[in-house]
């Protein structure tokens, strides 16, 4: 795919006919969706198996468009996120990430800094965030959606492309959930073949889960904790496994997956054992980047237990729960 010998997925998606009218009501309008996804599997496989040597055409309107369409349309009653604050966001009403119809992002460049397999990756970073994690190290840009550059999907898709050709591997969207709908737009507007990465912690609702095959060749995941409790205490979610773990299982299917696990100190036994126990068991054929550079930011130093860097014992002894584990690919 870097040298443009296959296509990334959204240029299978842009290239499938549909025929539909705004009108329609969301329901009528995701069973077109769903006829269509299963022409974009059907195509996906010949293309796999070599049976389609075609050059695929973009077509007018596409299934890319109709996915806009409908996640234009579930901004009127937001569910974007599993938090389903249901704002019309639309008409400039806000919810948890306090983010209106407009996106912003707060950089753009070649990111060298990623894994080996992706860099150099072109990484956008968008303000705002589902989550409110108390030790963000981005909570500057995290918490404070109204900072950034305004999205418009023809003068970013015109940097996708630029960067494409300066070298980028792959276009990489961090935390894109609330954002889905500017990222479709501004993908609709690219030219260039290039792999998409959603950068996320994978809380997005099932409408976006749907919204998102077809379009995603790689999910960089971060899967923060193993436990509900622990969700709650640190990123104020609730439902935090159930999500996230069928979403996870929802990528899997669908495209690759690279996940990250950020150790916490003292949360060995209930975030690290379970989280990779479950990977081995439901996901097995993932990267596993197991991650000890966890640094007390933000607000953290207001919760006692973890407000210290790691012990070099508990690093061993998060490795070996994740060998442990049966968990294969493993970057540490």
């Amino acid at each position: 795919m870097e040298k443009n010998q296959l296509p990334a997925l959204i240029r299978i998606v842009k290239s499938i006919p549909s025929e539909f009218d705004i009108s329609k009501s969301l329901d009528e309008l995701w069973e077109i969706h769903d006829r269509g996804i299963e022409k974009y599997r059907r195509l996906l496989k010949n293309i796999d198996t070599g049976e389609n040597n075609t050059e695929l055409s973009q077509a007018s309107p596409s299934l890319l468009d109709l996915k806009i369409t409908i996640a234009d349309r579930l901004l009127e009653k937001c569910c974007l996120c599993e938090r389903r604050c249901g704002i019309n966001r639309k008409e400039g009403q806000k919810g948890f990430c306090k983010l209106t119809e407009t996106s912003r992002y707060a950089s753009e460049f070649l990111h060298m800094g990623e894994e080996a397999e992706l860099v150099p990756s072109h990484t956008i970073f968008f303000t705002g965030c589902v989550f409110a994690c108390v030790y963000c190290q981005n909570w500057d840009i995290s918490a404070y959606p109204e900072k950034g550059i305004p999205v418009n999907p023809t003068s970013l898709a015109a940097i996708i492309g630029e960067k494409r050709h300066s070298g980028a591997r792959n276009v990489n969207f961090v935390t894109p959930t609330p954002h889905a709908h500017n990222i479709l737009k501004s993908l609709r507007e690219v030219s260039v073949n290039i792999p998409v990465i959603w950068n996320s912690n994978m809380y997005h609702s099932r409408e976006i889960a749907k919204l998102l095959e077809g379009v995603i060749d790689v999910y960089l995941t971060d899967f923060k904790y193993g436990s509900d409790r622990c969700a709650k205490k640190y990123s104020k979610v609730q439902n935090y496994l159930e999500i996230v773990k069928c979403n996870h299982e929802i990528a899997y299917r669908q495209a690759e997956v690279i996940i990250r696990h950020l150790v916490l100190p003292g949360h060995l036994e209930c975030c690290t054992k379970p989280v990779a126990r479950w990977i081995a068991k439901h996901i097995p054929e993932v990267r596993f980047n197991l991650m000890f550079q966890y640094t007390p930011h933000y607000r953290a130093r207001e919760y006692p237990e973890i407000s210290r860097r790691l012990l070099p014992e508990e690093k061993e002894k998060a490795i070996a729960i994740v060998k442990e584990s049966g968990i294969e690919d493993l970057l540490i």
